[in-house]
């Protein structure tokens, strides 16, 4: 494999991995800014290791298992982590003799990914900030990659992704998912979040372009991921049924010129058939048991496009 192959090679396996990589370093290190830093070294190593050594057969456990790494290298150099860098150090070796890999790859990252979710949208943040920080954070995106996606300068994009980690360190925010009545709201907040990212691409406020569809894709990957980690959030549902079912008019929303087609005339033979199905499975899963209850407003709006689907 060519060097420029490895490099697609670990950039791909980047895009998959990253955001279970982050959030499994910040739960052990309590800090979103350090577990990145944690994770791109992981990164670096792979691009100088992998082109002269191939491509792992498991290359996130290898990325996850290079980072801990890093972080038992920083705890030795701390005292007062003495005691949780054996704990660690253990976790990484083996018990019981298995290899360092085996081990990883048993983990189960579905909880930290939520509580990462939950800390990138945490409502101490600007929406900017919170926008950014989820989309460098959980969507892998680089710095650059997400400047050119807003439209914005880069430095701009990168001042927002530093403050709001700084913000999050400075205020103690917590690793965890909400209980109680803080839950409701912050589900909220990150459903904002996601919705925000896909309204931008679905109508861009910047630009040439009506559409920038690898916002919307990216949005629909986090919807996806939130409902399967939240399947009971009916609203979450809700919000994935809303943009799939947006999503399928994609093809026909713009004319040859660029220009807006309204919903009347769009040519329908050119709706998106599968995300079409796929919203309206949302949906019914957004749907609450008793039909006298009230749907979130995301439910709402997902309903409305299914009559149009229909």
């Amino acid at each position: 494999m060519s060097h420029t192959d490895t490099r697609r090679a670990v950039e791909a396996v980047w895009r998959i991995e990253s955001a279970r990589l982050v959030a499994a370093l910040t739960r052990m290190v309590g800090d979103v800014g350090l577990a990145e830093e944690f994770a791109q070294d992981a990164l670096v190593s792979a691009l100088e290791k992998w082109p002269r050594e191939g491509v792992p057969d498991r290359p996130g456990a290898w990325l996850t298992t290079v980072a801990k790494r890093r972080v038992v290298d920083r705890w030795r150099r701390d005292e007062r982590f003495q005691d949780r860098m054996v704990e660690l150090g253990r976790e990484i070796v083996g018990n019981d003799g298995r290899d360092g890999f085996d081990a990883v790859l048993e983990e189960d990252y579905g909880d930290d990914l939520l509580r990462l979710m939950f800390v990138c949208c945490h409502p101490v943040l600007s929406t900017q900030a919170r926008v950014a920080l989820t989309l460098r954070m959980l969507g892998g995106l680089a710095t650059d990659e997400i400047a050119r996606a807003f439209l914005v300068p880069e430095a701009t994009v990168a001042q927002r992704i530093v403050r709001a980690k700084r913000t999050l360190a400075d205020r103690r925010v917590p690793f965890e998912v909400p209980v109680g009545e803080d839950r409701d709201a912050r589900v909220a907040s990150v459903l904002e979040v996601v919705y925000l990212v896909f309204n931008e691409g679905y109508t861009a406020t910047s630009g040439d372009s009506l559409l920038r569809t690898e916002l919307c894709e990216e949005a629909m990957r986090l919807g996806r991921v939130l409902a399967g980690l939240l399947p009971e959030e009916r609203e979450v549902h809700g919000l994935v049924a809303l943009m799939e079912l947006h999503a399928s008019r994609f093809r026909a929303r713009v004319a040859p010129d660029g220009s807006p087609v309204p919903l009347a005339e769009q040519d329908r033979s050119r709706w998106d058939r599968m995300l079409i199905d796929r919203g309206m499975k949302a949906l019914l899963r957004s749907l609450p048991p008793d039909p006298s209850q009230p749907r979130g407003p995301y439910a709402l709006q997902a309903a409305i496009a299914a009559e149009h689907a229909r």
